[in-house]
């Protein structure tokens, strides 16, 4: 190590992180307990430690200091001095190498080795437990970075809430397998930002693309020992660093920014997921990277033992939001991700913990009361993964008034619906109209839920009609990762079959789910791949999967089934009854003069009572409005085609699943009766403007009432017993985290 001298400053405390000024470079560090900080500068390679300096100053639990020779592309890491008193929660150790927490970008990849550890495996006594080897060769460095450069007129698109339609994607397997993406390019920033890429989304339609976790994160070491990789990134180490792998240089944040001002020229806004729940150190017997070895009884909640972690996350730790510097460090990423990244929004993964008040959740915590009076966060999207591990860490519809959540109960409704399940129609109407019962209070409009039917974390919507049960024997953990709640049917075979019945009916159920997404009020959310069938497989936690299991296939992009979505997508956008700004209700109360009317498949009003019959597998509605086209849909999730008489007047056909066609005008017209095929969707838009007159059809002859047949319809031939949609059973909300990390 050079014993050359700098010439050190004091600085200041009241920005952390390193911050380039144009002239030097000022070092601030948090930490609560510590005794001593030590920077630590390392040459070009990051090879060679080539300075160790104390911060000189200490001013409101902030270690600092200023180097005016110190300039952008320097290497660095801390080194942090402190008690090594894991009863008292402090896990203080000098000889590991520590990445900053603010550090913009980081060099080299984590390298798994023994030295990473605070203690030394395997130490039969606790005084002998202390590790003395230095970390530093397989540490990854911190790179001090320059401001953002000028963004030139680059324009967020802000697409209102009620246009959105979200595309969650993968930033490496959108374009790993992309040929017109120059081969170093692929799986990049810069890959994503290729025309190509884009024209694609474009033709889609879609307004936003929410991309799986981009901060910097390491290959778990079991994963790697097994051949595999952290393929979805739910294991963060640095909150404000994006991740090497999705860039061509070190520090090279203007591929990211290129990516996202590309975008937004398309008009697509950028969402991130982000992980703040927890980090990558893992519990008690992880790795000392950062915060553990930093403070560790500041950044992370610790149990009565405070040898333990209190966890509600599944990976071994969850961050303390309510230590005021943990809570600033978060809301400091987030608002630099805005700022100087212009993005759009955030998805935040096991949001309840950040509500937490240990066996509760707040809704007005802390974080959330801080998110809501920022003047740079109040304006960007902000959705919820409502739930967590922990104890009452479900909180679907309890988020504060602002915020967006995944709807897991759509998914699990909708699903169930088309498989042919029983008493489901009930949820399945509330589904429909935004899920009105979970999240129409407090102001609350219908965006709040964000609608889906496949996500990252579980089957593809190919899988999904593919698959009984779960076949994650690629993952090496004897198929016992993954839940097992996935509201599926194989239709007759499970996987891959040549049979044409069954795989016409699979493309049928595809459609239908489908359209059932973009025609339910709330915001829909489609997983990359499903508008032109990926697979996995039948693997339903892909998380470790660095094949072509993850990869979008460049070669289906002109596949019937990605025309069928893009037409739904315009369809949904061109009528307002689609997307209203306000739950839909049986009255017009609303501003708009808006509401929806439920029918029999006689045509006739539906009852109270009609509500509860299990086997109604069948729902019609009309969404009416004074200024606009009656929009009728219906459902027909029997084994069975039906006879359903219309509302009075003519009818144009906009979506019929059993044809596949979609029509934005014109198109067939219909009247009096229309016969539904089986398990299939119809979508029709009245020639008239304004409300449907029912001619008195609200109610209907009691000896028609009684002559109606089960709602059931024609009943179909019998079928083997192996094409019977599987029984399903309860279960809690699965986890991106599910597998132990």
């Amino acid at each position: 190590m050079s014993s050359t001298p700098y010439a050190l400053e004091a600085g200041t405390g009241s920005r952390l992180g390193a911050t380039w000024d144009g002239a030097g470079t000022n070092f601030a560090l948090f930490s609560a307990h510590a005794e001593k900080v030590e920077l630590c500068l390392f040459n070009d390679s990051g090879r060679r430690e080539v300075a160790r300096i104390p911060l000189p100053e200490y001013t409101h639990q902030v270690f600092h200091g200023y180097l005016p020779e110190v300039r952008p592309g320097q290497l660095y890491g801390y080194r942090v001095h402190g008690p090594y008193a894991p009863e008292a929660g402090h896990r203080f150790n000098p000889n590991k190498l520590l990445a900053d927490p603010y550090a913009r970008a980081h060099k080299g990849d984590l390298r798994w080795h023994d030295s990473l550890f605070g203690y030394r495996l395997g130490a039969r006594r606790e005084d002998l437990s202390f590790d003395r080897r230095d970390s530093a060769f397989v540490m990854p460095k911190c790179v001090v970075t320059a401001n953002a450069s000028a963004w030139g007129n680059d324009r967020r698109p802000n697409t209102d809430w009620s246009k959105t339609v979200i595309y969650e994607a993968h930033v490496g397997g959108i374009t790993r397998g992309a040929n017109h993406v120059e081969e170093p390019l692929r799986g990049t920033f810069e890959g994503l930002a290729h025309p190509e890429t884009i024209r694609h989304l474009q033709k889609l339609g879609v307004t936003a693309i929410e991309l799986l976790p981009i901060h910097a994160f390491p290959n778990d070491r079991h994963l790697l020992e097994r051949g595999l990789v952290n393929w979805w990134g739910y294991n963060t180490i640095g909150f404000f660093a994006p991740t090497m792998r999705y860039m061509m240089q070190h520090g090279a944040l203007d591929e990211f920014r290129v990516m996202v001002r590309r975008l937004h020229d398309a008009g697509i806004e950028v969402i991130l997921d982000v992980v703040y729940n927890h980090t990558a150190e893992g519990n008690q017997l992880g790795p000392t990277l950062s915060f553990r070895g930093i403070d560790n009884a500041s950044y992370y909640i610790l149990g009565d033992d405070k040898r333990y972690y209190y966890d509600t996350t599944g990976t071994g730790n969850s961050l303390d939001l309510d230590n005021r510097r943990v809570l600033q460090m978060v809301m400091d990423s987030l608002r630099y991700w805005v700022e100087e990244c212009h993005i759009d929004g955030f998805r935040f993964d096991l949001a309840s913990t950040l509500g937490r008040r240990r066996d509760t959740f707040d809704p007005h915590a802390p974080f959330f009361d801080a998110v809501l009076q920022d003047p740079v966060l109040s304006g960007v999207k902000m959705i919820a993964e409502p739930w967590d591990t922990g104890m009452n860490g479900y909180q679907v519809g309890n988020f504060p008034p602002g915020w967006a959540e995944w709807n897991d109960v759509y998914r699990d409704t909708v699903r169930s619906f088309w498989k042919g399940d029983g008493g489901r129609a009930p949820d399945m109407a509330d589904r429909l109209l935004g899920s009105a019962s979970k999240f129409e209070h407090r102001g609350r409009r219908p965006w709040t839920s964000i609608n889906f039917v496949t996500a990252h974390d579980g089957f593809t919507l190919m899988d999904l009609v593919s698959y009984n049960d779960k076949h994650n024997e690629a993952n090496g953990e004897n198929n016992n990762d993954g839940h097992s709640h996935n509201v599926s049917w194989n239709h007759g075979v499970e996987g891959a079959t040549d049979d044409p019945d069954i795989l016409a009916l699979r493309d049928r159920q595809r459609r239908n789910m489908m359209a059932t997404l973009l025609l339910s009020q709330g915001t829909p959310m489609i997983l990359m791949g499903d508008e032109h069938g990926r697979s996995q497989n039948g693997n339903n936690n892909a998380y470790c999967q660095p094949g072509d299991m993850n990869w979008f296939d460049w070669s289906k992009t002109d596949d019937p089934f990605a025309k069928f979505t893009a037409d739904l997508i315009r369809l949904r956008k061109s009528r307002d009854l689609l997307a209203p700004v306000r739950f839909l209700h049986g009255t017009d109360g609303n501003p708009e003069g808006r509401f929806v009317t439920w029918h029999r498949r006689t045509g006739a009003a539906m009852q109270p009572g009609d509500w509860q019959d299990p086997e109604r597998r069948f729902l019609s509605l009309v969404i009416a409005g004074r200024e606009d086209r009656s929009l009728l849909l219906a459902l027909n999730a029997n084994p069975g085609a039906i006879t359903y008489r219309l509302p009075p007047g003519e009818w144009e056909v906009r979506v019929d699943t059993d044809a596949a066609e979609v029509t934005q005008k014109g198109g067939p017209t219909v009247s009096g009766e229309v016969t539904l095929k089986e398990r299939a969707l119809l979508l029709l838009e009245a020639v008239e403007t304004g409300p449907i007159e029912f001619e008195g059809q609200e109610s209907e002859p009691e000896e028609l009432a009684e002559a109606e047949e089960p709602d059931g319809g024609v009943p179909s031939e019998p079928r083997p017993e192996n094409t019977q949609p599987p029984e399903e059973t309860a279960a809690t909300p699965p986890s991106d985290n599910e597998s132990a990390i």
